[in-house]
């Protein structure tokens, strides 16, 4: 388990460091914005997550759960998409672009697999 959260940090801290370095070795800090999305990607569902049914044969959906997930997606897709549209448009360089779409992807890759890394375990007291 020990392994597992260390390789976590290292994954999380070196997207991070693409994502200052896409914007520190190109002088232009408008990657930067990326870095928020990153913090709030998480928050709609750790807010409207206690809303779910805890039973999975429910036909009942949840439409401030619904509403969560939707939030959640808006931002993991801006992301994603906002250094895009940066290097599109001329704003920022193309390898500014790809360390931000890379860092990115480390930083939310390392966000789901930690969620389902410590969701399937359950500790009895």
């Amino acid at each position: 388990m020990r392994s597992a959260i260390v390789a976590l940090s290292v994954c999380l801290a070196a997207g991070f460091l693409l994502s200052i370095l896409s914007c520190a070795l190109y002088g232009n800090w408008w990657p930067l914005i990326v870095v928020f999305t990153y913090a709030l990607a998480p928050l709609p569902n750790a807010v409207f997550g206690g809303y779910v049914s805890s039973d999975p044969l429910a036909d009942v959906s949840s439409s401030v759960a619904d509403f969560g997930r939707f939030l959640t997606s808006m931002l993991v897709v801006s992301g994603f998409a906002l250094p895009v549209v940066l290097a599109h448009s001329g704003i920022i360089t193309s390898t500014a672009m790809v360390m931000s779409v890379v860092g990115g992807v480390l930083v939310y890759g390392t966000i789901v697999v930690y969620s389902t890394l410590f969701r399937s375990q359950q500790h009895d007291f």
